[in-house]
C-alpha cells in the first residue's frame, strides 16, 4: 500500500484552517495541524479530522516563534517522515483597529510576525526539506498560502493586517 501524502495546515483546527484540513482529509491526506492553544482545547477539530480517515497529529506552535517553527517541522519529519503540502494559513487580525495615525508598533509587530515573518520563514524550512526529499525519491509538493483580498483592497483602519497581506501575496 502506497505512504498516504502528508499535509501541514497551521492554524488548521479552526476557520479556513480546518476547512482546508478537512478537504485534505477526504482526498486522502493525514494532517499535522498546527495552532497556539493547548492540545485539550482543540480536541473535537482533531476528532473530526480523525473521523475522516486522516492521522492527525497536533502540534501547538506559534509560527511567530522561530524555536517553535523548527519543532513543528522536526514533529512532522519525526512522526511521518514526509511533508507533500505545506498549507500556511495562520492569521491574526489586530487587536485593536486603528489608523496609520494611530497605529501602535506593538500592535504591528505582532501583526506581521504572525502574517508574515512566520510563513516566510515556515516556508524557508519546509522548501529546503522539500528539496531534501525530491533529491531522494520521485516526489512532488507543495506550498499553499492563504492570503486575503486585503492584500489589495486597503482598509484604513486595518493597514498593519493589509500589509501583512500583501506581503504574503508578494511572497
Amino acid at each position: 500500500m502506497p505512504e498516504r501524502p502528508v499535509a501541514l495546515v497551521t492554524g488548521g483546527t479552526r476557520g479556513i484552517g480546518i476547512g482546508v484540513a478537512r478537504a485534505l482529509a477526504q482526498d486522502g491526506h493525514d494532517l499535522v495541524v498546527c495552532g497556539r492553544r493547548p492540545p485539550a482545547d482543540v480536541r473535537a477539530a482533531v476528532d473530526e479530522l480523525s473521523g475522516l480517515g486522516a492521522e492527525v497529529r497536533y502540534v501547538a506552535a506559534d509560527v511567530s516563534r522561530a524555536e517553535d517553527r523548527l519543532r513543528l517541522v522536526a514533529e512532522t519529519e519525526a512522526h511521518f517522515g514526509r511533508l507533500d503540502v505545506l498549507v500556511n494559513n495562520a492569521g491574526v487580525a489586530p487587536e485593536v483597529r486603528a489608523d496609520i495615525l494611530e497605529a501602535g508598533e506593538e500592535s504591528f509587530d505582532r501583526v506581521l510576525s504572525i502574517n508574515l515573518r512566520g510563513p516566510y520563514f515556515l516556508t524557508q524550512l519546509v522548501a529546503r526539506w522539500m528539496i531534501r526529499q525530491a533529491a531522494a525519491r520521485p516526489y512532488s509538493g507543495c506550498i499553499v498560502t492563504v492570503t486575503s483580498v486585503s492584500a489589495t483592497v486597503p482598509s484604513t483602519n486595518r493597514g498593519d493586517y493589509c500589509i501583512s497581506k500583501a506581503g504574503l501575496s508578494m511572497a
